[in-house]
């Protein structure tokens, strides 16, 4: 089964979701933009785990992305075109309710990161339950280099890797590449990027193997007895996100992306 959700103006889909074998893959769908996250495809991302959620024929899910990328982050040049704080806190607060329900979701969620995955798209990669990295792939929380700390990315971070290691990704917007993300705990596999969806096709089946019983009733006693607080943290990291895009600086950041400048920061 395949399934279009909202459709842009030239009817490709923002979001494909394809079902075979009691896996569905859900793909970022905007590759030209190297699929990030626009309001609209917030909005699929999040009806499509709405309806994954109640349906028993799906034992696993794989999120994926287009293109060359997996997921640059929020789409940036959208924010800074709505001004206005009422639109941010939409994107973000919708944004984080995915993230949680990536964690509620009764199947297990693997993420499939052939390219980079950047701001938004690492935090994807965080709060899925497992990933599967190409060689070529690269992660990092870069909204830093355009005046916007990535305080959302940072919850799902910061429950992945170390705090020092999660505060150097933050504070430098450096990327790291697929074995340090490995090493650091941010995916499990690394592999030659003709072998990724082999190796993903590995962890399905080992997942379709178990009962889906205890598999749904293990990942939920896993996140709530390792995630407290976590509700609590996108709250107050959404209330910092939408206050730190209202600022001169990160007008300036995003003016300069879309610029292709180097930004000239207002408040040094």
């Amino acid at each position: 089964m395949t399934g279009p959700l909202t459709a842009t103006v030239t009817d490709a889909p923002l979001l494909e979701r394809s079902d075979e074998n009691g896996i569905a893959t859900l793909r970022l769908n905007r590759p030209h933009q190297y699929n990030a996250l626009s309001l609209a495809l917030i909005r699929d991302l999040e009806t499509a785990l709405a309806a994954i959620a109640t349906d028993e024929s799906v034992r696993a899910v794989v999120l994926a992305g287009a293109g060359r990328a997996f997921c640059a982050g929020h789409d940036l040049k959208e924010l800074r075109a709505h001004a206005d704080p009422g639109f941010a806190r939409e994107v973000f607060e919708r944004c984080a309710r995915i993230m949680i329900a990536l964690t509620k979701l009764p199947q297990p969620v693997i993420a499939r990161v052939h390219g980079v995955a950047f701001a938004a798209g690492c935090q994807l990669v965080a709060q899925c339950d497992l990933a599967v990295a190409s060689t070529e792939a690269q992660f990092a929380t870069s909204g830093i280099k355009f005046g916007l700390f990535c305080n959302t990315p940072g919850v799902g971070l910061a429950r992945n890797v170390s705090r020092k290691h999660a505060m150097e990704m933050l504070l430098t917007g450096e990327p790291i590449d697929a074995p340090t993300a490995l090493t650091r705990g941010l995916v499990n596999r690394v592999v030659a990027p003709d072998e990724l969806d082999h190796e993903i096709a590995k962890l399905t089946r080992a997942i379709l193997d178990k009962t889906p019983v205890a598999v749904a009733a293990g990942k939920r006693a896993f996140y709530q007895q390792v995630e407290l607080g976590l509700e609590e943290a996108y709250r107050i990291a959404t209330d910092a996100m939408v206050c730190n895009l209202m600022t001169e600086d990160a007008a300036e950041g995003i003016d300069a992306f879309s610029e292709k400048r180097r930004p000239q920061w207002k408040n040094r």
